[in-house]
């Protein structure tokens, strides 16, 4: 909240309250850079420069995201371009929708003798991640898929497939602490 009440220029994304724009101070630059499914208002490139362009003017500049920026949210790829260009920054952390969204809901990502451990997996990609579905399904914590809505079916049918059990307790969150969430 200082951040924001001290700036001079705010790039933001879609999935924040935008209430909280509503405390940049007058003639606070607002920039709307929000990703979503099929959408982008700008390439990450495009941010990148950005970032740079107000910084180099002088200006102090905040990079606002909802949850945390480096948990699925291109925070630390922003972070090198600022560093390349030699621009001396500050991360301020946010609470990830991965532990904030499920605790909502009334679902604790670790529970004594359930899950001693959770794993956040980006699912926009599903079958194309970094980690298999083999790794995955044998992972005896919590499993966590960002962003993954319109990919559940798949992604709980990989998992299936790599051998985990159809009975397995799961729930699809969308859009948390909005007024038109769903569980």
């Amino acid at each position: 909240l200082e951040a924001v009440r001290g700036a001079q220029v705010i790039i933001y994304d879609d999935l924040l309250d935008h209430a909280l724009l509503d405390e940049a101070p007058a003639g606070c630059e607002l920039i709307c850079v929000g990703k979503r499914k099929n959408s982008h208002k700008k390439e990450q490139e495009e941010i990148h420069e950005l970032l740079i362009d107000r910084a180099r003017k002088g200006l102090r500049v905040v990079r606002l995201k909802g949850g945390d920026p480096t948990v699925v949210g291109r925070g630390g790829e922003e972070a090198l371009a600022l560093q390349e260009a030699g621009i001396p920054y500050e991360m301020v952390p946010g609470v990830s929708t991965c532990i904030s969204a499920p605790e909502h809901f009334g679902i604790p990502v670790t529970h004594r003798g359930m899950a001693s451990s959770f794993t956040v997996v980006t699912g926009h990609g599903a079958g194309k991640t970094a980690e298999s579905f083999n790794t995955l399904a044998g992972i005896r914590g919590t499993l966590i898929f960002l962003m993954g809505h319109s990919k559940a079916g798949e992604i709980a049918e990989g998992l299936i497939k790599a051998g985990m059990y159809p009975e397995t307790p799961a729930s699809v969150l969308a859009r948390a602490y909005m007024a038109d969430e769903k569980r």
